[in-house]
């Protein structure tokens, strides 16, 4: 089944071509993101202060108010802290005999510091990535407030029920 909706939030990079669109380096973008740079051209902030980004790159004029960049940098900030910090915490339990109390004084300040650090670039990563793949109305030829085909707003899902 083809779809000739031009209106879509996300497109496969193959569909991109498909559509007209230059390909945009998605590492690239990520990278620069991480770095808290524009993604598009590496120069301009990327946040204004500490989760707050810029709506426009002060450097190049990009449009960066669109991206949606809520839930997921939490979600990947806890799974790369939890990767990096419970392998630690088990190789220092076997090693040491440290009492619970110690654990708890080294181990929660380091699990806070690393989430504090890491949370503003993984928000910058996932915000490059969006850019890259023109997810949430990075793509300028759709409207990024338009709902989806079927869409019923709660007052009117509520109504019905």
């Amino acid at each position: 089944m083809e779809n000739t909706e031009q209106s879509h939030v996300w497109q496969a990079s193959a569909e991109l071509n498909d559509l007209g669109l230059p390909k945009r380096p998605a590492v690239q973008a990520m990278k620069r993101g991480f770095f808290c740079r524009c993604p598009n051209c590496g120069e301009g902030a990327l946040f204004n202060r500490y989760l707050k980004s810029v709506p426009e790159c002060a450097q190049c004029g990009e449009d960066l108010s669109h991206h949606r960049a809520d839930d997921a940098p939490p979600y990947f900030t806890i799974m790369i802290v939890g990767h990096i910090v419970v392998p630690l915490m088990l190789a220092v339990f076997l090693v040491t005999e440290w009492s619970n109390l110690t654990h708890m004084a080294v181990w929660l300040p380091l699990t806070l510091a690393m989430t504090l650090l890491l949370l503003q670039p993984v928000k910058g990563t996932i915000i490059g990535l969006q850019w890259a793949l023109y997810m949430h109305g990075f793509d300028t030829r759709s409207d990024p407030d338009a709902m989806p085909e079927g869409y019923l707003p709660r007052e009117a899902s509520a109504e019905g029920v």
